[in-house]
């Protein structure tokens, strides 16, 4: 074991001082006999506020169904592809990497729903807009290759899904749409 110095122990000591005393002076603080405040009044969530918006997000059950739908029309076709479900802020809800997809469809897969929830648009239809604006593909986070669908609801992206590993974006984009189309049964 490695001997520290005479610097260290004192420091160390100091901060164990300084944590021993900040949790005894909390604990006498939390017994002490003043009434506790009260509780701070509520936001109430009322539509008539303009300062509160409501969204609409999938649930982890609806994205679990569609990725499964996903990942089940991928499989009567013999592709092994990995498939991912982002809510409206590109944040994955749920990711199935079928058997045998290659390593990078995963990554892949989340970064397509990315795109396509990020600009509310297929992303077979985004990597045609690279020709008039080439720099969009170094968005941290994106990928502009076909296979990212869209979950649209009144015409406002809520979600999209991505998938990748198939031998053709427009397959993998095929199969995303499978599961766009199983979330309205």
């Amino acid at each position: 074991m490695k001997k520290l110095s005479p610097r260290t122990r004192v420091l160390t000591g100091a901060v164990a001082a300084v944590v021993l005393g900040a949790g005894t002076f909390g604990a006498m603080s939390a017994n002490a006999s003043t009434p506790a405040a009260a509780p701070a009044a509520a936001v109430q969530a009322d539509t008539a506020n303009r300062n509160l918006q409501q969204t609409t997000h999938l649930t982890v059950a609806a994205a679990t169904k569609a990725a499964q739908a996903t990942l089940d029309a991928a499989q009567k076709e013999n592709q092994r592809v990995s498939v991912a479900v982002v809510d409206r802020n590109g944040n994955t809800i749920v990711t199935l990497r079928g058997d045998g997809a290659g390593p990078q469809s995963y990554e892949s897969a989340v970064k397509k729903a990315y795109t396509a929830v990020s600009w509310n648009a297929p992303t077979s239809e985004l990597a045609k807009r690279l020709q008039q604006a080439p720099t969009l593909k170094d968005i941290p986070g994106t990928l502009f290759l076909a296979g990212g669908a869209p979950v649209q609801v009144k015409g406002a992206p809520v979600a999209a899904i991505g998938v990748a590993g198939a031998p053709s974006g427009d397959l993998d984009e095929k199969f995303a749409t499978v599961g766009v189309a199983a979330l309205a049964k």
